[in-house]
This record gives C-alpha cells, structure tokens and sequence, in this order.
C-alpha cells in the first residue's frame, strides 16, 4: 500500500469548503492525476453517491469507479476501485478561524501482479499529493456555491 498525506489550509469556511468537495465530480479541477469525473447517480451528493474517474497516470489512462462511502460534517471518505487498485481518498476538516484546515489522505492497495511496482511508484504518488496541495485551495476558494 502507499498512502500520502498533505494538509493544507484552504482560506474558506469549513461548510463550503466540505460542500466543494463532496462532489467528487470537482476532482478535474483539483486533482492533477484526474482527467475527467462522471456523476453515475442522481439527486443530491449523499453517502453512497457514485463517479467514473478517468485518470492519467505515468503516460496511461485508467478508469476507477469511485462512491462516497463516509459523508460527516468533518470529514469525506471516497473509495476507488478497479480491476488493479483500490484507492481511498480521505479528507478530514477542521476550522481554523475563518479558513479551514484540510487533511488529506490518498492510499492506494494494488492487486495482483501490480502489487509488485507499489514501491517504484511512491515517488510518482508524492509529486501527484503535491499537485493536489497546489491545486486545490485555489480552486475551492474560485467556487462559486
């Protein structure tokens, strides 16, 4: 398994910050890796809520089926799967006088033969964790609910 780990600090109000991105949908504007993010299901975001996430990685294209599988005031919990790789994205907030502080979690548990290249691929994760901690404030702050 690899996991990386950022936390960053995002100079908005917690509610709007967890609004932002319970849509996992909005991952194409803050996730570097992400080329494109389908809601599968309708209606509000809500625990068990569904996305087809197309993403690049190391030159390849992949496709996970992510669900929100923890929706709490403070923290959103997103599983990823396919036939290589189950990922989970956790992201814990806290206030921090009129910003707030995000922590944020990605692991990944390869499967299979892919086991092998986890340890030659934790570099490539860390600079994709620091996209995230670069991209993603600014594009929190730029939502408009």
């Amino acid at each position: 398994m690899i996991s990386v780990e950022r936390v960053l600090v995002v100079r908005r109000p917690l509610a709007e910050v967890v609004a932002y991105l319970e849509d996992f949908g909005r991952a194409e504007e803050w996730d570097p890796g992400t080329v494109r993010c389908v809601r599968l299901d309708d209606g509000p975001v809500r625990q068990g809520a569904r996305w087809r996430n197309t993403s690049r990685f190391r030159g390849r294209t992949t496709e996970l089926r992510y669900e929100l599988v923890v929706r709490e005031p403070f923290r959103l919990v997103f599983r990823g799967e396919n036939k290589t790789v189950t990922a989970l994205d956790d992201l814990r907030f806290a206030e921090e006088g009129t910003a707030t502080r995000l922590t944020y979690r990605a692991s990944l548990t390869f499967k299979g033969f892919a086991r092998l290249a986890a340890p030659f691929l934790r570099g490539e994760f860390e600079r994709m964790a620091d996209g995230v901690a670069d991209r993603l404030p600014p594009a929190a702050v730029a939502w408009h609910s």
